[in-house]
């Protein structure tokens, strides 16, 4: 058996997630060790598109929409503080983000989406219904097919591996520890309170533990008396060779990162466990993000790839601590980039003291049991 000193709180997943929870209980001054699988891992934020999103969460869920409001609020807090504290920046903006539409019936239905979403919120949130004119004075190299689209002020986008390496050094800054290779493979509740964890074949004691590692939850929550019933689902991403800068503000689909390339993206594919690619889709995403700017058909594709976002059965996520193991919290979602913000410096804090406000009920797993209203 091998000790380890003594690890206030235990992080399981080195991921978005995982590392901007463990970064904000250290910022508390918590003793955390964070166990990640290592890059054999299905990371989800190799492939996440590094938006900062406000204007599509929370349809059906206005806490949801409220959540992602508060992150990207903090998010303002988060990316200077992790700069300060390590030098990297993020690359972190909010000039507000558009939803561009091809034709009239995207753009009704978009209307719609967004006063729904409006309307279940208590208009707690700014957006507005742009036409062509309105998208064109914000993003002057549409195409001649763009008849109008959405714009909220409190969108953004950021660089989600500079994110990454920005809470892994903040953290380890802090006193933090992070075990790379260490994937988690047996959690137990000790007589006396706390946890003995299994990993690399080491054994490690806590006292609290945060189950944040996305599709390895599933078989980990069910060791402490919590339910992660989360699924993959595939995204494909493109990056092109770097261009002049263009594009300020993100899109749905496209946006342009602080070094000049341009991401191509928002696949939906429910293909299980494969993180492959697809020549179809690919030309699928290629085909609109031309339509909607067509001066990236000059561009070359410099790289492609694959990446499983962790999705409930909601889509919504599931904050949850264990009724059965006190001390057992469970953080999944699938928006580790937006919700950073509010992860290290909201959730963090609320876990660092040992219990989740009220205010957290609505995301936990008890929803996913109950009946469907029509």
């Amino acid at each position: 058996m091998t000790s380890a000193r003594d690890i206030d709180v235990a992080v399981a997943g080195g991921g978005l997630v995982g590392a901007a929870i463990a970064y904000g209980l250290a910022r508390c001054g918590k003793r955390v060790t964070l166990f990640d699988e290592g890059d054999v891992a299905f990371r989800a934020a190799r492939g996440n598109f590094g938006l900062v999103w406000v204007q599509s969460k929370g349809d059906g869920m206005p806490e949801y929409a409220a959540w992602t409001r508060r992150s990207s609020d903090l998010w303002l807090e988060l990316a200077p503080m992790l700069k300060d504290e390590t030098g990297i920046d993020v690359g972190h903006s909010r000039p507000g983000g558009v939803h561009v539409c091809l034709d009239e019936a995207e753009l009704d239905e978009r209307r719609d989406f967004m006063r729904r979403l409006h309307n279940q919120t208590g208009g707690a949130f700014n957006y507005e219904i742009l036409d062509r004119t309105g998208v064109a004075g914000m993003l002057p190299d549409i195409g001649p097919e763009v008849v109008g689209g959405s714009y909220c002020p409190l969108d953004g986008h950021a660089s989600p591996l500079h994110l990454l390496r920005a809470l892994m050094a903040a953290l380890q800054k802090r006193g933090g520890r992070y075990l790379p290779k260490h994937r988690i493979a047996t959690i137990s509740a000790r007589s006396g309170g706390g946890f003995r964890i299994e990993a690399a074949g080491r054994t490690f004691e806590a006292s609290r533990i945060v189950l944040a590692a996305g599709h390895g939850n599933t078989d980990l929550a069910s060791l402490l008396g919590l339910i992660a019933p989360v699924k993959p689902l595939r995204g494909q991403i493109m990056v092109t060779e770097r261009t002049g800068r263009f594009l300020d503000m993100p899109t749905t689909t496209v946006r342009q990162t602080v070094e000049g390339s341009v991401l191509l993206g928002d696949s939906h594919e429910d293909v299980g466990f494969d993180d492959g690619t697809r020549p179809d889709i690919m030309q699928e995403i290629a085909r609109r993000a031309v339509r909607v700017f067509p001066r990236l058909a000059g561009l070359r594709i410099v790289r492609a790839w694959g990446a499983l976002r962790v999705m409930s059965p909601d889509g919504f996520p599931i904050y949850e601590e264990s009724g059965d193991c006190t001390g057992a919290f469970l953080a999944t979602c699938h928006s580790g980039v937006t919700l950073a913000g509010a992860h290290a410096l909201a959730l963090a804090p609320h876990i660092a003291a040992g219990k989740l406000p009220a205010e957290f009920a609505a995301f936990g797993s008890a929803r996913l049991s109950r009946p469907v209203v029509a």
